[in-house]
């Protein structure tokens, strides 16, 4: 069970709010985000608790928000549009800041994100009570020239899609990966995802300015 905070439900549902509008008015929207947030609180009791302090669990409150709402429409809201709206939430002007303030076309800047990265795994580390439930850390500086390499061989949002069956709109999140990559001028090179089936997700930033990544 992951315990419930508003933080993530208060940040997201305005900008999704805002596509919602376009397609299906005040009173609809309305209604399918009360529903939403009932369905929401639901899935975060039945989800592994992966620790509401761990720096990777944005990654499933937000991800259940987009489950949830294609619940709410009774899973009539196509994979599609779905796609665009995370799509849209994600083009808000306000995110672009972290374009400011990471440039993984500077040395400086992919330095940065391997810092993210190995301080999560480090909690995780900290944390042993949650290994068996959260992402995973594989690290391997070896494996390329260029960037910044590693892959999970684990992900609570794949285990939560394929026991609750919602293997049919986990890729949106995953491609949402991508456009967190954009932002940090970096490009994401990816072969496998768990939600496709493979055994791993791999993660290859490179700066969007290489040419030729090796």
């Amino acid at each position: 069970m992951m315990e419930y905070t508003s933080k993530y439900w208060n940040m997201l549902t305005p900008l999704i709010k805002k596509s919602l509008l376009k397609r299906y008015g005040k009173e609809e929207t309305a209604e399918l985000l009360r529903k939403t947030n009932q369905i929401y609180r639901d899935m975060l009791r039945r989800a592994d608790d992966i620790g509401k302090d761990n720096p990777m669990a944005s990654n499933l409150y937000e991800g259940l928000i987009f489950l949830a709402l294609w619940d709410a429409s009774d899973r009539k809201i196509s994979v599609d549009e779905l796609r665009t709206i995370s799509e849209e939430m994600m083009s808000f002007p306000f995110l672009k800041a972290m374009g400011l303030m990471i440039n993984a076309n500077k040395k400086s800047g992919m330095a940065r994100i391997a810092k993210m990265m190995h301080k999560d795994a480090a909690w995780l580390e900290a944390h042993p009570q949650y290994k068996a439930y959260s992402w995973d850390f594989h690290f391997d500086e070896t494996k390329h020239q260029d960037g910044f390499y590693y892959h999970f061989t684990q992900c609570p949002l794949n285990t939560f899609a394929r026991k609750e069956g919602y293997l049919e709109v986990l890729p949106i999140m995953c491609d949402i990966d991508y456009k967190t990559a954009a932002l940090m001028h970096a490009k994401l090179y990816r072969d496998h995802t768990l939600a496709g089936g493979g055994e791993v997700c791999d993660y290859w930033f490179v700066g969007d300015k290489v040419e030729n990544p090796k």
